[in-house]
């Protein structure tokens, strides 16, 4: 980054502003804070995970510090119209009803809603089709939640369908046998499979239409997605997303450039 550009968009940040913060040069990025691997807390304490390490890496070489503010998921849009936070950038699904108060970034990955069971399969679940007569749970707000509420036969076939505040106390209620069944991001599914092979395993029936991944801007904060986009595509194409995919999930899952 050349000298005279730094203090251009130095210049420009303190011009439009980020957030609430008193610091100008601050981005404010709202997240759930239990949703390994994408945005969790690490054996210290800190924050950590793939979206964490890809904004880090965007705001150095923005030139800019950022913070995560942890944020009840099921109120992201308000968060973000009332400008507590800057951005979203935190595997958040690129939906229509979501589009109407959030400006997307270019999607960077895809992600589908699965079934995940208690190891063994104890109530032989082995597709949609078998959740009747079953106790179902996901994420409050998530695209599962959108999708089962408004299939009415699926939902009505239901013993009890249960929200949750956060995947971490999903995976609680599954591995106490609170619930049966969990509809759950695949992204997260398979971290945990990884972290607990023992405990969980997954069960291959798509729920629902695939989604993709964006970062989430306000409608009206043109100029900070833009700035962000840029950097992000030059991560993508001198291999950094690469690596940090790798890293979580030992595979690239970041769309190249369009």
């Amino acid at each position: 980054m050349s000298k005279i550009f730094l203090p251009l968009l130095l210049m420009i940040f303190l011009v439009t502003g980020c957030g609430n913060s008193e610091d100008k040069n601050k981005i404010i990025i709202g997240v759930d804070d239990e949703y390994a691997p994408i945005c969790f807390h690490g054996e210290r304490g800190e924050l950590v995970g793939f979206d964490v390490d890809l904004a880090k890496e965007a705001a150095k070489r923005m030139g800019v510090k950022i913070e995560f503010k942890p944020i009840d998921w099921n109120s992201k849009g308000k968060e973000l119209q009332s400008g507590n936070i800057d951005m979203i950038w935190n595997g958040l699904d690129i939906t229509p009803e979501r589009q109407q108060y959030i400006l997307y970034s270019k999607p960077y990955m895809t992600n589908r809603q699965i079934l995940l069971v208690r190891k063994g399969n104890p109530q032989n679940i082995n597709s949609l089709g078998d959740l009747a007569n079953k106790i179902v749970a996901t994420q409050t707000d998530s695209n599962s939640e959108i999708y089962i509420e408004e299939n009415e036969n699926l939902r009505n076939s239901f013993a009890d369908f249960i929200t949750y505040r956060n995947i971490k106390e999903e995976f609680k209620a599954l591995d106490s046998g609170e619930v049966d069944v969990l509809v759950i991001d695949e992204i997260a599914a398979r971290y945990a499979i990884i972290r607990n092979p023992d405990t969980f395993e997954i069960i291959e029936d798509t729920v629902g239409p695939g989604t993709e991944i964006g970062i989430g801007f306000r409608k009206d904060n043109v100029e900070l997605r833009d700035k962000v986009q840029k950097v992000f595509d030059e991560m993508i194409w001198d291999g950094t997303t690469k690596k940090i995919s790798e890293k979580w999930f030992q595979a690239d899952l970041v769309k190249s450039k369009k």
